[in-house]
């Protein structure tokens, strides 16, 4: 059995992180709960690590499906370099955008998360993993004479497969109208 791949666990725990802070903070500052300022807080904290987290990081072996619109977030987190492909740096940044959004009730559940994915994270990196972009592969035209196996023998329009099989057979110098299968 193959190895896990904790980095891509960590992703979507912390990208669905994310977005549950973020929906608890537009929660709490709509619902006008006391501490606001920290469901604002966990809406800016929210809005920051869905956008770190976007970007999935290419699997080791096999191949990665990449999110839509990936490569615009992918092109500015290669541009951090070394700050982004690190799992330290990102289990702990994870942890300290976690703390301030648990003191509201609200947000606490994306918290949790977020705390759990900075976990992940950590195991990640102690297994050695780091965030790698996914490239994306110049399409190759398929050559012509690669794809055209033999042209058609006979002129459009073509009858069906089935029909195609049957010849016509003459029979005593006339042609058969009715074609017959030969073997």
């Amino acid at each position: 059995m193959g190895q896990i791949e904790w980095a891509m666990w960590a992703n979507e725990q912390a990208l669905a992180a994310g977005l549950i802070m973020l929906t608890g903070g537009v929660v709490a500052v709509a619902g006008q709960f006391k501490g606001w300022y920290f469901a604002a807080y966990a809406i800016a904290a929210g809005a920051f690590v869905c956008l770190l987290e976007y970007p999935r990081s290419k699997r080791q072996k096999g191949s990665t499906m990449e999110r839509c619109g990936q490569r615009y977030m992918t092109a500015v987190l290669k541009v951090f370099g070394p700050l982004t492909r690190n799992y330290y740096i990102r289990a702990i940044l994870h942890a300290a955008l976690a703390v301030p959004a648990g003191f509201l009730l609200s947000t606490i559940l994306g918290t949790v998360c977020l705390g759990i994915a900075s976990g992940i994270y950590l195991l990640a990196a102690v297994r050695g993993e780091e965030w790698r972009p996914i490239e994306q592969k110049p399409r190759e035209r398929p050559h012509m004479g690669d794809t055209i196996k033999q042209p058609p023998s006979n002129p459009p329009p073509r009858p069906p497969a089935d029909a195609r099989r049957k010849q016509v057979v003459e029979v005593g110098g006339q042609v058969n109208p009715i074609p017959v299968e030969v073997e």
